[in-house]
């Protein structure tokens, strides 16, 4: 399932301080053109669409070439101009760099989770002011995600514990995002980092790929998509099921699994029937080094 993110960049010479309410796109990845100092108000919506995304910590979008020709907003003074697309109702600009999209891994910085810093000079600098805000955070937030990208693009995304699917409100999101945001203002005026750096905040959304055996019992309650290796005549196969954990031994290192109550464990030809008193009964018993991947599992 596709996160809702709202991506911004900045092309401005001065700070703004009217704030602009948007509405974002169901749509993967959106970016939104807004001033420097403009505040995002986004609806709230189902668990896996929470995500928020901030705007450059300087004067201009990071490594991108000026805009040729220029819209105007309502809010902005004459001579800051911009140059962006139309979409329902969110202005779009086509510069956004956008994570790539690769069969995501643990440690990845992504759906996998981890820090990846690229290799940039001023990454452990980023990272530690993030890890400052979260721990001075009143909300159950932890870092589940920490990208940077050569070309000044940092991509967040907050786990809260406390929450049945991991996901921070809307709010939270946005508070973290503008105390972060103010931070790296300030070490870009010291020279600490570099001053045209980007933003992103967002949840893990239902991609996040599950540890195991660590993630497994924090989210025992809800079904997980696991795919995992079988042995059948002599080679190995991937199958790939939608289960509960019935419960987990780390001495023996052992996950047991039953069979969720959804349509995609049920037999195409029952027209939909839930599953019969066998499959329900059945129990599956896996060592945790034949798992491949586990997702959350939405309907």
């Amino acid at each position: 399932m596709s996160r809702v993110i709202v991506a911004a960049l900045l092309r401005a010479s001065r700070r703004f301080t009217s704030p602009v309410f948007v509405r974002t796109l169901s749509s993967s990845s959106s970016s939104i053109l807004l001033p420097k100092t403009t505040t995002l108000t986004l609806p709230h919506s189902s668990p896996f669409l929470f995500s928020i995304s901030n705007f450059s910590s300087s004067s201009s979008s990071p490594s991108a070439q000026p805009p040729k020709t220029a819209s105007r907003s309502s809010n902005v003074e004459k001579g800051d101009t911009f140059d962006y697309k139309q979409t329902e109702d969110v202005e779009v600009i086509e510069d956004w760099e956008e994570e790539e999209e690769v069969e995501p891994r643990l440690g990845d910085g992504g759906d996998g989770g981890g820090v990846v810093l690229g290799g940039v000079p001023w990454g452990d600098k980023v990272l530690s002011i993030a890890s400052e805000v979260v721990k001075q955070s009143e909300e159950e937030l932890q870092l589940f995600a920490f990208k940077t990208s050569p070309r000044g693009y940092i991509y967040v995304r907050l786990d809260k514990l406390s929450n049945e699917y991991g996901c921070p409100t809307m709010d939270e999101l946005e508070e973290f995002s503008r105390e972060f945001k103010k931070r790296l203002d300030d070490a870009g005026d010291s020279k600490q980092v570099p001053e045209d750096l980007a933003l992103e905040v967002s949840s893990p959304g239902a991609e996040r790929l599950l540890r195991v055996p660590e993630d497994l019992q924090r989210f025992k309650e809800l079904p997980m998509t696991v795919s995992y290796e079988e042995e059948t005549n002599s080679r190995k196969v991937v199958k790939s099921a939608v289960f509960f954990l019935e419960s987990l031994d780390a001495e023996s290192e052992n996950c047991i699994w039953k069979l969720a109550d959804v349509k995609e464990n049920r037999d195409p030809e029952s027209k939909g029937r839930p599953l019969n008193r066998k499959q329900k009964d059945l129990r599956i018993k896996l060592p945790f080094t034949v798992h491949r991947k586990i997702n959350l599992y939405l309907d």
